[in-house]
């Protein structure tokens, strides 16, 4: 093959003060006929590729001379030729293209080329080998692929002390009995619904105790090969955790990857994917990213459980709870539907002998209303509300009292089950007894910090004080803290004028409808002004959601959180509080305020002096907030949670895709005649950013079916077929559509618990509130118990009617032309032939007892019953416990018994050393004496390097003085790892 050559000069200043090993450089793409997504090495594919580093390169001019005029000349397979050494023969023979780099004519581009340089001799002095792309072009796109040795992964994984299995085991108890014959069942039953995972369908008895990585006990751990020992997870891990905690402070004073990343010195960092997720036809040779893909992401897996050993294996432990968290709520959402169906079919079938609709329904009780609107709407009879009170009565029945009390405790089971399977899971994936890691500050923080101490550095020299130790206090912060709160107040305005504007349209709408001469209209107006404002609150949500998801990033970025841990929580709580807000405001008001301020006839009151406020249906307002719950519910699950997660990433890809037709044809014309490697594929996928957006929809959406479940017993359901395709979704994505996510452990969901544990404490104000004050349970029970002469219902609608005098009412609010004398409106006031017309009855006052003692009740029983269940229902599941127990016995044994063997190794080594000594001694006594003297090696005895031969020049009985030292498997292994490599530390080149 014919050696081609490339001379790379740099004419700049910059450039010429740099290191004479330049980067060695790789070809960009395969060659022609390679399989594509293959490159998961580097280019002698034996170092695995454990993390990639993007980055922008522009060279503004270049010339083109003979080569041979610059000592730093790169050949093609990325040799350097020596000061005095012979160019290849290949070389002298071919004149190849030289590229004279005039230098950037950007400062900023050469600041940025200097930082990198000083990055990445710093990672290669951390132990990290790199290879690099040529760079082709004038300007594109550089890839640099890091490789970790086993001596860097051995030091790290000692560092980050990450659990690794050992040789010593033990067999788990088997079950016995029934509860043995009960599990049989249970996994056979379960069998079709398994993955088929091939090296975790294995399950043995057997169990491999863990312990932290120790280079001084490699000889307890089953190292078959170095290569494999790491799992890719880890290894992008561990490189990743050197990129954030290697600085630049010569060239930036910046310290890791996210900071260059934040000032553009690169485009991105990832680690790579496992190849292809595309079948590659044969089972046996399917990578884990393939697995994921057909065991998992696809929808025919639907009926599947979900691989979580291999998700976590895959992606880490943060994202492996995330899917397992959701697995268990959608889990026990099966159960909550189920009850949620047995309260509605038992509203469908008592729905002809319930006596208050038929009462309302019985056209000769001939109850006559009270106008709904003033001047333009007449007088109206009860009967024609007969849908509403049907309706009503199959979200208004007794049963919803004991659907409430049941989802308070099913909140309470869902957290107890999860601390539960959390904690099997830690048990499971060696997370117990982990430690929180230091995290690295963020690059805002790093950069006000570097700001304020250059300032006070200057004040210092002004003033000459002592030097103290910088850090931002509550006065740096104090400017956004001031932000925070008014933005948050006036977002809180925004969506209250979101829910007033859909008032105000409700009562325009309702009051035109009701001027209309088409009685088809005048007799559905309710209901479609109901609809249409609740679409109008919908689509209000939605695009309000969008706003407050970009608020609270940049209210979050002006408190400067000093890690990403603090950034990411106090983001979770912003995010949180603005969408909740938005989410239920509409609710909340059909809950608790619609109809309760809107007066009386003849006493109404006004909006602007024109607008009269809404009343509720003579159904109650249940009938309403079912509507408006269902809608919300159902629209956002399906817009926001389904819609956008698909039609978002196609129209990115399409954007991607019309863009990568625009560019210069000679580059199309380049990348279609070869493949491209897996981190160019890999490239082109969308940034992970995060869980917390797909937090956020399982947190709303719990709000959903636990805050105002007692409206709508069909939401358990709902969120049920909507998590089974949610699952899916996110699976496709983080599986065929998102760049691999860093490796993050973690132990617990974090902040989201506290979330969750909040909201099923308020779910139980909440419903005890709507059961009392917006259903009609109470006033019913007070009727049948304290007021019904036959302890039934007969009579119920007439005893929550009040009597009003027409004549009364306001000039020109009465409707025209009507013989009607007296109307009835929905409240608990006295007569207008009373000694106090229209003042609050006294049945109003037992009915609001009644409601308050309820809500005492429904509160204390239920909060009772949950810490029952708490207490009875253990956070570590009992076999787990146990064997946590077992396991650190065999562990201290296991320490034991290597200190007994070392205590005998130093006991052997005594009396062997003790035994040649006396053996020596008798026949050569005169030549012990003789070299006991000090002596001076033999001139050629020290140079050599045979550490026998350089002991012969020790005398004898210096040696045997010498104490003798426990020797380890550690010690043998670890010279290879310390000792230096010439070639370790630079750039691969082919």
């Amino acid at each position: 093959m014919r050696m081609a050559g490339s001379v790379a000069l740099e004419s700049s200043n910059m450039l010429h003060s740099s290191r004479d090993d330049k980067l060695p450089v790789v070809n960009n793409f395969m060659d022609a006929g390679h399989e594509p997504g293959k490159g998961l090495y580097f280019a002698d594919g034996k170092r695995k590729v454990d993390y990639v580093l993007v980055y922008q390169y522009r060279r503004p001019s270049s010339l083109h001379e003979s080569p041979g005029q610059h000592r730093l000349s790169v050949i093609s397979n990325g040799s350097f030729p020596r000061v005095g050494s012979k160019e290849p023969e290949g070389v002298k023979e071919e004149h190849a293209e030289v590229v004279l780099d005039m230098g950037p004519a950007d400062p900023a581009e050469g600041e940025k080329i200097m930082i990198r340089e000083e990055f990445e001799a710093n990672l290669r002095e951390a132990g990290l080998e790199m290879e690099r792309d040529n760079e082709h072009k004038v300007h594109g796109q550089g890839f640099i692929r890091v490789h970790a040795p086993w001596q860097v992964l051995s030091r790290e994984a000692e560092f980050l002390k990450i659990k690794v299995p050992t040789k010593k085991s033990y067999e788990m108890k088997e079950d016995k009995g029934l509860s043995a014959t009960m599990s049989t069942v249970w996994r056979k039953l379960n069998q079709p619904f398994q993955p088929n995972i091939p090296h975790l369908q294995q399950q043995s008895r057997t169990k491999f105790l863990s312990h932290s990585f120790s280079r001084d006990k490699l000889h307890l751990y089953n190292i078959e090969s170095k290569d494999t020992f790491f799992d890719n997870a880890t290894r992008s891990r561990i490189v990743y955790e050197i990129l954030r905690r290697t600085a630049c402070t010569r060239t930036c004073q910046t310290m890791g990857i996210t900071t260059l990343i934040a000032k553009g010195v690169y485009d991105s960092a990832f680690p790579l994917h496992d190849g292809d997720f595309k079948d590659s036809g044969h089972s046996e040779g399917k990578n884990d990213r393939q697995l994921l893909h057909d065991e998992w992401a696809r929808y025919g897996a639907i009926f599947k459980y979900q691989p979580l050993d291999l998700i976590r294996n895959y992606f880490g432990e943060k994202i492996g709870l995330y899917f397992a968290w959701l697995g268990v709520y959608t889990h026990l959402l099966a159960l909550a539907s189920l009850v949620g169906i047995i309260v509605f079919l038992y509203g469908c079938f008592t729905i002809d002998s319930n006596i208050p609709s038929l009462e309302m329904c019985d056209e000769t009780q001939n109850f006559t209303m009270c106008p709904l609107c003033d001047r333009a709407c007449d007088y109206w009879h009860l009967s024609t509300a007969c849908g509403t009170a049907r309706a009503s009565h199959l979200f208004d029945n007794p049963a919803t009292v004991f659907f409430a009390i049941f989802m308070s405790l099913w909140a309470v089971m869902f957290l107890e089950h999860w601390k539960r399977r959390q904690n099997s899971l830690n048990y499971s994936w060696n997370m117990t007894g982990m430690e929180e890691e230091e995290e690295h500050p963020r690059p805002k923080y790093e950069t006000l910090l570097l700001q304020k101490r250059q300032r006070k550095r200057r004040n210092r020299k002004k003033n000459k004080s002592e030097p103290g130790d910088e850090k931002l206090t509550w006065r740096d912060r104090l400017p956004g803290y001031f932000i925070n709160i008014s933005s948050i107040l006036l977002m809180f305005g925004v969506t209250f004028a979101a829910v007033f504007g859909v008032i105000m349209y409700r009562i325009t709408v309702s009051a035109l409808l009701a001027m209309s001469q088409d009685p088809q209209i005048k007799s559905n107006a309710r209901v479609t002004v109901t609809a249409t404002a609740v679409i109008i609150n919908l689509v209000v949500i939605l695009i309000l959601d969008e706003i407050y998801g970009s608020v609270a990033v940049w209210l979050t970025e002006l408190e400067i959180p000093k890690t990403e841990t603090n950034f990411e929580e106090r983001l979770i709580l912003k995010a949180f509080l603005l969408k909740f807000m938005n989410a239920y405001a509409p609710i909340f008001y059909v809950a608790f305020f619609k109809g309760r301020f809107a007066g009386r006839p003849g006493d109404y009151v006004y909006i602007f002096n024109d607008y009269r406020m809404e009343e509720c249906a003579p159904g109650g307002c249940l009938i309403e907030l079912c509507i408006q719950l269902s809608i919300i519910m159902l629209g956002k699950q399906l817009i926001q949670n389904n819609v956008f997660e698909i039609a978002i990433p196609k129209l990115k890809k399409l954007f991607r895709s019309l863009k990568e037709k625009k560019r210069a044809p000679e580059e199309r014309v380049e990348q279609t005649g070869r493949a491209l490697r897996q981190w160019h594929l890999d490239n082109n996928l969308e940034p992970f950013d995060g869980l917390t957006p797909e937090y956020m929809e399982m947190i709303i959406q719990f709000g959903f079916v636990s805050l105002f479940v007692a409206s709508f017993p069909l939401a358990p359901l709902f969120a049920l077929l909507n998590n089974i395709i949610e699952i899916r979704l996110d699976a496709k994505k983080f599986v065929t559509e998102l760049r691999r996510p860093d490796a993050v452990r973690a132990k617990d969901i974090g902040i989201w618990y506290n979330i969750l544990s909040g909201l099923g404490k308020f779910s139980v104000i909440i419903n005890a509130f709507v059961i009392s004050f917006t259903s009609d349970f109470i006033p019913r029970l007070v009727y049948q118990y304290m007021y019904s002469e036959t302890g039934t219902m007969h009579g119920f609608i007439d005893h929550t009617l009040s009597y009003f005098n027409v004549s009364h009412f306001k000039a020109g609010t009465a409707p025209a032309l009507s013989a009607v004398t007296v109307c009835r409106y929905k409240d608990y006031r006295e007569p207008p032939w009373s000694s106090e017309p229209y003042q609050f009855s006294r049945q109003y006052w037992a009915v609001l007892a009644a409601r308050l003692a309820f809500v005492i009740l429904f509160q204390n029983l239920v909060m009772f019953m949950g810490v029952l269940v708490a207490w009875v229902i253990p956070d570590v599941p009992k076999n787990i416990s146990e064997q946590l127990k077992r396991e650190k016995t065999l562990l201290v044994d296991v320490f034991m018994n290597e200190e007994k063997e070392k205590l005998q190794l130093i006991q052997s080594l005594f009396s062997k050393e003790a035994t040649q000594t006396r053996q020596q001694q008798s026949p050569l006594s005169q030549l012990a004496q003789d070299a006991s003297e000090p002596q001076l090696p033999l001139p050629h005895l020290a140079q050599t390097d045979d550490p026998v031969a350089a002991g012969a020049t020790i005398p004898l009985t210096a040696r045997s003085r010498t104490r003798p030292r426990a020797a380890s498997f550690s010690q043998f292994t670890r010279q290879g790892s310390t000792s230096p490599r010439s070639e370790a530390g630079r750039h691969t080149a082919v």
